[in-house]
Protein backbone atom coordinates (compact mmCIF):
# COMPACT_ATOMS: atom_id res chain seq x y z
CA UNK A 1 0.00 0.00 0.00
CA UNK A 2 1.20 3.57 -0.92
CA UNK A 3 2.31 5.56 2.21
CA UNK A 4 0.09 8.10 1.30
CA UNK A 5 -2.90 5.95 2.13
CA UNK A 6 -1.28 4.54 4.89
CA UNK A 7 -0.99 8.38 6.17
CA UNK A 8 -4.40 9.30 5.17
CA UNK A 9 -5.99 6.28 6.65
CA UNK A 10 -4.41 6.92 10.01
CA UNK A 11 -5.66 10.53 9.41
CA UNK A 12 -9.37 9.32 8.88
CA UNK A 13 -9.10 7.20 11.84
CA UNK A 14 -7.33 10.09 14.17
CA UNK A 15 -10.85 11.95 13.53
CA UNK A 16 -12.44 9.54 13.81
CA UNK A 17 -11.49 8.71 17.30
CA UNK A 18 -11.54 12.11 18.43
CA UNK A 19 -15.06 12.61 16.87
CA UNK A 20 -15.87 9.43 19.28
CA UNK A 21 -14.06 11.00 22.54
CA UNK A 22 -15.75 14.22 22.00
CA UNK A 23 -19.14 12.64 21.44
CA UNK A 24 -18.44 10.63 25.05
CA UNK A 25 -17.35 13.72 26.51
CA UNK A 26 -20.37 16.27 25.45
CA UNK A 27 -22.88 13.01 26.45
CA UNK A 28 -21.11 13.01 30.08
CA UNK A 29 -21.41 16.55 30.44
CA UNK A 30 -25.14 16.47 29.35
CA UNK A 31 -25.57 13.43 31.68
CA UNK A 32 -24.10 15.44 34.73
CA UNK A 33 -25.73 18.85 33.87
CA UNK A 34 -28.57 17.01 33.73
CA UNK A 35 -28.01 15.87 37.43
CA UNK A 36 -26.59 19.05 38.62
CA UNK A 37 -29.88 20.51 37.25
CA UNK A 38 -31.96 18.02 39.12
CA UNK A 39 -30.45 19.09 42.21
CA UNK A 40 -30.93 22.35 41.79
CA UNK A 41 -34.71 21.40 41.84
CA UNK A 42 -34.48 19.09 44.81
CA UNK A 43 -32.65 21.88 46.48
CA UNK A 44 -35.46 24.48 45.73
CA UNK A 45 -37.91 21.90 47.29
CA UNK A 46 -36.29 21.27 50.29
CA UNK A 47 -36.12 25.19 50.82
CA UNK A 48 -39.32 26.33 49.69
CA UNK A 49 -41.12 23.47 49.84
CA UNK A 50 -42.45 23.48 46.25
CA UNK A 51 -40.77 22.55 42.70
CA UNK A 52 -39.29 25.06 40.97
CA UNK A 53 -42.11 26.22 38.39
CA UNK A 54 -45.12 25.88 40.99
CA UNK A 55 -48.46 25.64 39.13
CA UNK A 56 -50.75 28.00 40.78
CA UNK A 57 -54.29 29.23 39.89
CA UNK A 58 -55.47 30.34 36.58
CA UNK A 59 -55.93 34.13 36.26
CA UNK A 60 -59.73 35.00 35.90
CA UNK A 61 -60.90 32.07 37.67
CA UNK A 62 -62.80 32.46 40.95
CA UNK A 63 -61.12 32.47 44.37
CA UNK A 64 -61.95 29.18 46.08
CA UNK A 65 -64.48 29.86 48.93
CA UNK A 66 -63.28 29.82 52.26
CA UNK A 67 -64.33 29.90 56.12
CA UNK A 68 -61.67 30.65 58.94
CA UNK A 69 -61.37 31.95 62.82
CA UNK A 70 -59.46 35.06 62.91
CA UNK A 71 -57.39 35.86 66.22
CA UNK A 72 -60.28 36.92 68.11
CA UNK A 73 -61.91 33.33 67.20
CA UNK A 74 -64.42 35.39 64.59
CA UNK A 75 -65.50 33.19 61.56
CA UNK A 76 -64.50 35.48 58.45
CA UNK A 77 -65.01 34.37 55.03
CA UNK A 78 -63.34 35.70 51.80
CA UNK A 79 -66.95 36.65 50.31
CA UNK A 80 -67.06 39.30 53.20
CA UNK A 81 -64.14 41.41 51.44
CA UNK A 82 -65.77 41.63 47.65
CA UNK A 83 -66.01 44.67 46.61
CA UNK A 84 -62.13 45.56 46.83
CA UNK A 85 -59.00 44.00 45.86
CA UNK A 86 -57.33 41.45 48.42
CA UNK A 87 -53.42 40.20 48.60
CA UNK A 88 -53.93 36.96 49.94
CA UNK A 89 -50.44 35.84 51.46
CA UNK A 90 -49.95 32.48 53.13
CA UNK A 91 -48.09 32.45 56.23
CA UNK A 92 -46.28 30.52 58.35
CA UNK A 93 -44.46 32.10 62.16
CA UNK A 94 -41.71 29.09 61.79
CA UNK A 95 -40.91 30.48 58.07
CA UNK A 96 -37.96 32.84 58.51
CA UNK A 97 -38.73 34.55 55.39
CA UNK A 98 -42.36 35.32 56.62
CA UNK A 99 -40.95 36.58 59.68
CA UNK A 100 -38.48 39.29 57.71
CA UNK A 101 -41.93 40.24 55.31
CA UNK A 102 -43.59 41.65 58.24
CA UNK A 103 -41.71 44.75 58.94
CA UNK A 104 -41.30 45.57 55.40
CA UNK A 105 -44.86 45.84 55.45
CA UNK A 106 -45.22 47.46 58.26
CA UNK A 107 -43.33 50.09 56.91
CA UNK A 108 -44.85 49.97 53.41
CA UNK A 109 -47.83 50.69 55.74
CA UNK A 110 -46.54 54.03 57.39
CA UNK A 111 -45.13 55.06 54.20
CA UNK A 112 -47.89 55.61 53.01
CA UNK A 113 -49.56 57.44 55.59
CA UNK A 114 -53.26 58.16 55.47
CA UNK A 115 -53.47 57.75 51.76
CA UNK A 116 -56.89 55.80 51.04
CA UNK A 117 -56.45 54.76 47.57
CA UNK A 118 -59.51 52.18 47.04
CA UNK A 119 -57.29 50.39 44.26
CA UNK A 120 -54.70 49.54 46.95
CA UNK A 121 -55.28 45.82 48.07
CA UNK A 122 -56.53 44.67 51.50
CA UNK A 123 -54.06 42.65 53.11
CA UNK A 124 -55.13 39.13 54.44
CA UNK A 125 -53.01 36.48 55.59
CA UNK A 126 -54.16 32.75 55.90
CA UNK A 127 -51.83 31.48 58.77
CA UNK A 128 -50.95 28.38 60.55
CA UNK A 129 -50.17 27.27 64.34
CA UNK A 130 -51.86 28.23 66.92
CA UNK A 131 -53.54 31.56 67.83
CA UNK A 132 -51.18 33.08 70.63
CA UNK A 133 -48.00 32.65 68.89
CA UNK A 134 -49.54 34.11 65.45
CA UNK A 135 -51.28 37.12 68.04
CA UNK A 136 -47.83 37.67 69.75
CA UNK A 137 -45.91 37.68 65.97
CA UNK A 138 -48.36 39.97 64.66
CA UNK A 139 -48.68 42.26 67.98
CA UNK A 140 -44.79 42.77 67.63
CA UNK A 141 -44.66 44.01 64.58
CA UNK A 142 -48.32 45.76 64.80
CA UNK A 143 -49.25 44.70 61.81
CA UNK A 144 -52.72 45.67 61.02
CA UNK A 145 -54.83 43.17 59.17
CA UNK A 146 -56.57 40.45 59.03
CA UNK A 147 -55.04 37.04 60.00
CA UNK A 148 -57.06 34.11 59.90
CA UNK A 149 -56.11 30.37 60.87
CA UNK A 150 -55.98 27.25 58.85
CA UNK A 151 -55.66 23.90 60.81
CA UNK A 152 -53.11 22.80 58.84
CA UNK A 153 -52.25 23.30 54.81
CA UNK A 154 -55.86 22.79 53.63
CA UNK A 155 -57.03 26.32 52.48
CA UNK A 156 -53.23 26.88 50.95
CA UNK A 157 -53.63 23.29 49.25
CA UNK A 158 -56.70 24.51 47.46
CA UNK A 159 -55.05 27.72 46.05
CA UNK A 160 -51.81 25.36 45.02
CA UNK A 161 -49.74 27.28 47.30
CA UNK A 162 -47.33 25.08 49.00
CA UNK A 163 -45.09 27.21 50.06
CA UNK A 164 -44.37 30.58 52.06
CA UNK A 165 -44.58 32.88 51.93
CA UNK A 166 -47.19 32.73 48.45
CA UNK A 167 -50.31 34.58 47.30
CA UNK A 168 -52.33 35.89 45.09
CA UNK A 169 -53.94 39.23 43.96
CA UNK A 170 -57.81 38.69 44.27
CA UNK A 171 -60.01 41.58 42.45
CA UNK A 172 -62.80 43.02 43.05
CA UNK A 173 -65.36 40.54 41.95
CA UNK A 174 -63.25 37.50 43.85
CA UNK A 175 -61.58 36.26 40.67
CA UNK A 176 -57.83 35.57 40.74
CA UNK A 177 -55.93 38.09 39.17
CA UNK A 178 -52.23 37.49 39.46
CA UNK A 179 -50.23 34.22 39.30
CA UNK A 180 -49.07 32.15 42.18
CA UNK A 181 -46.39 34.82 43.86
CA UNK A 182 -43.93 32.82 45.37
CA UNK A 183 -41.46 34.78 48.13
CA UNK A 184 -41.36 38.06 49.63
CA UNK A 185 -39.87 40.14 46.93
CA UNK A 186 -43.36 39.13 44.11
CA UNK A 187 -45.64 39.35 47.05
CA UNK A 188 -44.25 42.92 47.90
CA UNK A 189 -44.62 44.02 44.21
CA UNK A 190 -47.68 43.11 44.09
CA UNK A 191 -49.09 45.11 47.37
CA UNK A 192 -47.10 47.85 45.09
CA UNK A 193 -49.19 47.47 41.98
CA UNK A 194 -46.46 45.89 40.35
CA UNK A 195 -46.55 42.89 38.48
CA UNK A 196 -44.24 40.15 40.08
CA UNK A 197 -41.71 38.17 39.27
CA UNK A 198 -42.98 35.08 37.75
CA UNK A 199 -42.67 32.46 40.46
CA UNK A 200 -40.03 34.29 41.79
CA UNK A 201 -37.44 32.84 44.55
CA UNK A 202 -36.00 36.20 45.98
CA UNK A 203 -36.42 37.12 49.31
CA UNK A 204 -35.73 39.76 51.72
CA UNK A 205 -31.98 39.53 51.50
CA UNK A 206 -30.15 40.75 48.78
CA UNK A 207 -27.81 37.55 48.55
CA UNK A 208 -29.93 35.61 47.80
CA UNK A 209 -31.33 37.35 44.61
CA UNK A 210 -30.92 35.46 41.94
CA UNK A 211 -30.70 31.79 43.04
CA UNK A 212 -33.46 29.88 41.29
CA UNK A 213 -33.23 26.92 39.76
CA UNK A 214 -33.91 25.98 36.35
CA UNK A 215 -36.39 23.95 34.98
CA UNK A 216 -36.28 20.55 33.37
CA UNK A 217 -34.18 19.66 30.28
CA UNK A 218 -36.11 18.51 27.21
CA UNK A 219 -33.27 16.58 25.28
CA UNK A 220 -29.30 16.44 25.86
CA UNK A 221 -29.29 18.97 22.37
CA UNK A 222 -29.76 22.18 24.61
CA UNK A 223 -25.45 21.20 25.71
CA UNK A 224 -24.41 22.25 22.53
CA UNK A 225 -23.92 25.47 23.69
CA UNK A 226 -23.62 24.93 27.75
CA UNK A 227 -21.40 23.69 30.24
CA UNK A 228 -20.74 22.40 33.61
CA UNK A 229 -19.45 25.43 34.71
CA UNK A 230 -22.82 26.97 34.11
CA UNK A 231 -24.78 25.48 36.31
CA UNK A 232 -26.33 27.94 38.25
CA UNK A 233 -26.16 26.41 41.47
CA UNK A 234 -23.35 28.60 43.73
CA UNK A 235 -21.57 25.91 45.36
CA UNK A 236 -18.03 27.27 46.20
CA UNK A 237 -18.88 29.18 48.96
CA UNK A 238 -18.71 33.60 49.13
CA UNK A 239 -15.33 35.01 49.17
CA UNK A 240 -13.28 37.32 51.60
CA UNK A 241 -14.50 41.24 51.23
CA UNK A 242 -18.48 39.80 50.54
CA UNK A 243 -20.75 41.45 53.13
CA UNK A 244 -22.32 38.51 55.19
CA UNK A 245 -25.78 37.36 54.41
CA UNK A 246 -28.37 38.70 57.07
CA UNK A 247 -30.47 36.23 58.66
CA UNK A 248 -33.15 35.65 61.63
CA UNK A 249 -33.33 31.98 63.42
CA UNK A 250 -34.61 30.63 66.31
CA UNK A 251 -32.16 29.68 69.31
CA UNK A 252 -31.97 26.32 69.98
CA UNK A 253 -32.41 26.54 73.59
CA UNK A 254 -35.60 28.79 73.82
CA UNK A 255 -34.17 32.11 74.38
CA UNK A 256 -36.02 33.62 71.46
CA UNK A 257 -34.26 34.48 67.98
CA UNK A 258 -30.17 35.28 66.78
CA UNK A 259 -29.75 37.22 64.21
CA UNK A 260 -26.48 38.13 62.41
CA UNK A 261 -27.15 41.98 62.49
CA UNK A 262 -27.41 42.11 66.63
CA UNK A 263 -23.38 41.25 66.59
CA UNK A 264 -22.09 43.86 64.58
CA UNK A 265 -18.96 45.43 66.21
CA UNK A 266 -18.24 41.72 67.13
CA UNK A 267 -16.05 39.42 65.06
CA UNK A 268 -18.17 36.15 64.49
CA UNK A 269 -17.30 32.37 63.89
CA UNK A 270 -19.78 31.20 61.91
CA UNK A 271 -20.18 27.72 61.71
CA UNK A 272 -22.22 25.66 59.51
CA UNK A 273 -23.35 21.96 61.48
CA UNK A 274 -25.28 19.22 61.28
CA UNK A 275 -25.78 16.66 64.44
CA UNK A 276 -25.36 13.82 61.95
CA UNK A 277 -22.09 14.77 61.07
CA UNK A 278 -19.31 12.93 62.18
CA UNK A 279 -16.74 15.66 61.26
CA UNK A 280 -18.99 17.87 62.99
CA UNK A 281 -19.23 16.22 66.04
CA UNK A 282 -15.51 15.91 66.09
CA UNK A 283 -14.67 19.35 66.03
CA UNK A 284 -17.62 20.56 68.45
CA UNK A 285 -15.53 19.71 71.66
CA UNK A 286 -12.77 22.39 69.75
CA UNK A 287 -15.07 25.03 69.15
CA UNK A 288 -16.37 24.78 72.66
CA UNK A 289 -12.72 25.41 73.72
CA UNK A 290 -12.16 28.38 71.66
CA UNK A 291 -15.26 29.49 72.49
CA UNK A 292 -14.30 29.40 76.31
CA UNK A 293 -10.89 30.44 75.72
CA UNK A 294 -11.63 33.93 73.25
CA UNK A 295 -14.55 35.74 74.54
CA UNK A 296 -13.25 38.50 71.77
CA UNK A 297 -14.61 36.39 68.89
CA UNK A 298 -18.40 35.57 68.77
CA UNK A 299 -18.77 31.80 68.05
CA UNK A 300 -22.44 30.72 66.46
CA UNK A 301 -23.31 27.63 65.16
CA UNK A 302 -26.11 27.09 62.49
CA UNK A 303 -27.55 23.49 62.44
CA UNK A 304 -30.59 21.72 60.80
CA UNK A 305 -32.70 18.87 62.02
CA UNK A 306 -34.60 18.30 64.83
CA UNK A 307 -34.55 20.16 68.01
CA UNK A 308 -34.14 17.15 69.78
CA UNK A 309 -31.53 15.58 68.35
CA UNK A 310 -29.39 19.10 68.07
CA UNK A 311 -29.83 19.41 71.96
CA UNK A 312 -28.46 16.04 72.21
CA UNK A 313 -25.72 16.92 70.82
CA UNK A 314 -25.23 20.22 72.88
CA UNK A 315 -25.49 17.67 75.77
CA UNK A 316 -22.59 15.51 75.00
CA UNK A 317 -20.57 17.88 73.58
CA UNK A 318 -21.24 20.14 76.75
CA UNK A 319 -21.95 23.60 74.24
CA UNK A 320 -22.57 26.96 75.43
CA UNK A 321 -22.36 28.88 72.62
CA UNK A 322 -25.62 30.28 70.66
CA UNK A 323 -26.81 27.54 68.33
CA UNK A 324 -29.63 28.40 65.90
CA UNK A 325 -31.66 26.12 63.63
CA UNK A 326 -32.16 26.61 59.67
CA UNK A 327 -35.42 24.18 58.45
CA UNK A 328 -33.80 22.79 55.23
CA UNK A 329 -30.84 24.40 54.09
CA UNK A 330 -32.06 27.79 53.08
CA UNK A 331 -29.17 29.71 55.32
CA UNK A 332 -26.63 27.43 53.69
CA UNK A 333 -27.87 28.82 50.20
CA UNK A 334 -27.34 32.13 51.17
CA UNK A 335 -23.97 31.51 52.41
CA UNK A 336 -23.38 29.57 49.07
CA UNK A 337 -22.40 25.69 49.94
CA UNK A 338 -24.43 22.68 50.76
CA UNK A 339 -21.76 21.25 53.17
CA UNK A 340 -21.21 21.01 56.63
CA UNK A 341 -18.82 21.36 58.27
CA UNK A 342 -17.83 24.58 57.21
CA UNK A 343 -17.20 28.19 58.65
CA UNK A 344 -16.33 31.53 57.83
CA UNK A 345 -14.87 34.42 59.86
CA UNK A 346 -16.69 38.09 59.61
CA UNK A 347 -15.54 40.99 61.02
CA UNK A 348 -16.97 43.63 63.16
CA UNK A 349 -18.17 45.36 60.22
CA UNK A 350 -20.43 42.36 58.90
CA UNK A 351 -18.04 41.47 55.83
CA UNK A 352 -16.16 38.21 55.38
CA UNK A 353 -12.78 38.31 56.08
CA UNK A 354 -11.39 34.99 54.91
CA UNK A 355 -12.78 32.51 52.63
CA UNK A 356 -14.88 29.68 53.73
CA UNK A 357 -13.18 27.04 55.61
CA UNK A 358 -14.61 23.61 54.82
CA UNK A 359 -13.90 20.33 56.54
CA UNK A 360 -12.25 19.99 60.48
CA UNK A 361 -8.53 20.76 59.58
CA UNK A 362 -9.15 23.89 57.68
CA UNK A 363 -11.59 24.88 60.29
CA UNK A 364 -8.97 24.12 62.95
CA UNK A 365 -6.54 26.35 60.79
CA UNK A 366 -8.74 29.18 60.97
CA UNK A 367 -8.87 29.46 64.51
CA UNK A 368 -5.53 28.77 65.18
CA UNK A 369 -4.80 31.89 62.78
CA UNK A 370 -6.95 33.92 65.10
CA UNK A 371 -5.35 32.35 68.29
CA UNK A 372 -1.49 33.19 66.95
CA UNK A 373 -3.12 37.03 66.12
CA UNK A 374 -4.28 36.95 69.33
CA UNK A 375 -0.83 36.43 70.85
CA UNK A 376 0.69 39.09 68.84
CA UNK A 377 -1.31 42.11 69.61
CA UNK A 378 0.40 44.35 72.31
CA UNK A 379 -1.09 44.06 75.58
CA UNK A 380 -3.15 47.09 76.66
CA UNK A 381 -1.53 49.42 79.49
CA UNK A 382 -3.65 51.74 81.64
Amino acid sequence: MPSYLIVLTFAWLAILVGGWLGWQLLRQNGRLLLRLEELEKRLDTLEFGVDDQPTGLALGTAAPAFDLSDLAGERKSLGQYRGKPVLLIFFNPACGFCRELLPILKQRGESRGQRTETDEPLLLMISTGGSEANRALFDQHKLDCPVLLQKGSEVAEVYNANGTPSGYLINTDGKIASELAMGAEALLALANGKSPIANGRSEIDPAHNGAAASGGVADENRFSSRSVARSKIKRDGLKAGTPAPQFRLSRLDGRGELALSELRGRQVLLVFSSPGCGPCNTLAPQLEKFHRERGDVQVIMISKGEPKENRAKVKEHGLTFPIVLQQQWEISRRYAMFATPIAYLIDEKGIISHDVAVGVEPILALMSSLAGRKEREPLLTV
